[in-house]
């Protein structure tokens, strides 16, 4: 994400202190591992909206649209906690949400990925761990901020869940496929736009642009944007392939190709059927570079494609109150680390 979209969130979070301060409520560290679904009740259970955070990119984002100089009386970094709590009291306030997941990485290099595709994620690594998580690399005045900020999750009542080998997205993945009412997902990781589904009232709110330009994307904005619908945007992705992610793609076809192909030939099995086939019409350029991409091609897919089918422990994921205990609690851990505003903010969006 370019460093302008960050300092413009510089602004725009700041401009949450005053817009959440008269506003009612309608009630990616590696190695930081999430306890297994510690909560009460299965999701689903109340009628409303779950809202499910890409926690690490929300922090991220709180972390560089913050001033560094905001610090706790000890001089420890507080800025990705305060922003990620006025993220958080934003986003649950103006997208009225009952439900609210933290959604965390356990694994975000996992090694079954990394088989398949040895140069995912490869350029992220700080340092390698055999046999474990690797350690991404991160900032350090934010990799101090993660205890805290997890401790806060758990503290505020918000549900915290990851799962063993598995990513953040396939978290996402898994809870919205799963879920009993309608879902938003809050990102600015494209790859998720494979689980926007109007059918099932899967709706991505997008942060790719900033927090002053939030996005709501449903099938009909993913059809205008790249010409394809949601269910077609793994095998799109797997095309076009990402640097970020150290997906190479198939070369010499972008994204204007891939959605042709992919409007018509359907799907990506479709594609290489079509390749394989020299009865198929197809230029000669595009079969040579989709043959070419084949051993690519045979395995991108369980890459890219996030993961639906995480069997989950039951956990709470309402929004309510906080009784007395962890209310002191919030107010010891704002005292201690100058959350002010953010912190109250959080609470009253919170129901508290």
């Amino acid at each position: 994400m370019p460093l302008s979209t960050y300092a413009l969130d510089s602004l725009v979070i700041r401009s949450i202190t005053a817009e959440l301060s008269t506003m009612t409520t309608d009630a990616r560290i590696s190695g930081q591992r999430t306890q297994p679904c510690r909560s009460r009740a299965m999701i689903g259970d109340v009628t409303g909206r779950l809202m499910l955070l890409d926690t690490a990119a929300l922090y991220f984002r709180g972390f560089y649209g913050v001033p560094e100089t905001v610090r706790a009386p000890d001089g420890t970094p507080v800025n990705a906690v305060r922003g990620l709590l006025d993220i958080i009291a934003r986003l649950v306030a103006d997208y009225r949400a009952h439900e609210l997941v933290a959604c965390w990485d356990d694994d975000w290099r996992p090694a079954w990925r990394v088989d398949l595709i040895p140069s995912y994620k490869a350029h992220r690594v700080a340092h390698a761990v055999p046999g474990g998580v690797d350690v991404e690399e991160v900032p350090e005045l934010l990799v101090v901020q993660v205890p805290i900020i997890r401790e806060l999750l758990d503290t505020l009542g918000i549900a915290v869940v990851g799962a063993p080998g598995y990513e953040a997205d396939d978290v996402i993945g898994s809870l919205a496929t799963q879920a009993a009412v309608p879902v938003d997902i809050v990102t600015s990781d494209r790859d998720l736009l494979q689980l926007v589904d109007d059918a099932s009232d899967v709706r991505m709110i997008s942060t790719a642009k900033g927090m002053s330009n939030l996005e709501v994307v449903t099938d009909a904005v993913v059809g205008a944007k790249y010409g394809i619908s949601p269910r077609q945007y793994a095998d799109f992705a797997v095309m076009r392939g990402d640097p970020s992610d150290g997906l190479p793609g198939v070369a010499g076809v972008g994204e204007k190709t891939a959605a042709g192909l992919l409007r018509e030939f359907g799907d990506l099995d479709g594609i290489v059927a079509a390749a394989n086939d020299a009865d198929t019409p197809l230029a000669p350029a595009v079969r040579a570079r989709l043959l070419a991409a084949s051993d690519y091609l045979s395995v991108a897919p369980r890459v890219v494609a996030v993961a639906r089918d995480i069997a989950f422990e039951p956990f709470d994921a309402r929004i309510r109150p906080l009784t007395d205990a962890p209310l002191a609690r919030a107010r010891d851990l704002s005292a201690r680390y100058a959350l002010g505003g953010s912190l109250e903010r959080a609470l009253r969006a919170l129901g508290n």
